[in-house]
């Protein structure tokens, strides 16, 4: 497993940009998929996007298409996601997860990941 870390978040007006980053402690990180999750008050937690071991395969949830873009980069042991064009509804605690076994692509469900982060919170003003 690997440890994670979140960083990033805060308060943004609508139609702003915040970037995310997770640091990533354990020697498994360049072995390991890396998603963003995010989960609103009363609701379940949700996939954002993921980004396979090497980077080569992203994958987003058609609600940030075009406005998220999850990277990384495995000399730091951190992934990133830039949020453009944010909207109220994308308010929420962010959550990174990793799968530090048996990682081949991009996974969307929580229960692929074997390791989160404690989460950050983003809120967009209307």
């Amino acid at each position: 497993q690997v440890q994670l870390v979140e960083s990033g978040g805060g308060l943004v007006q609508a139609g702003g940009s915040l970037r995310l980053s997770c640091a990533a402690s354990g020697r498994t990180f360049s072995s390991s998929a890396m998603g963003w999750f995010r989960q609103a008050p009363g609701k379940e937690r949700a996939f954002v996007a993921s980004i396979s071991e090497n980077g080569g395969s992203t994958y987003y949830a058609d609600s940030v298409k075009a406005r998220f873009t999850i990277s990384r980069d495995n000399a730091k042991n951190t992934v990133y996601l830039q949020m453009n064009s944010l909207e109220p509804d994308d308010t929420a605690v962010y959550y990174c997860a990793a799968r530090s076994i048996g990682s081949r692509g991009v996974y969307t469900t929580t229960r692929w990941y074997d390791s989160w982060g404690q989460g950050t919170q983003v809120t967009v003003s209307s």
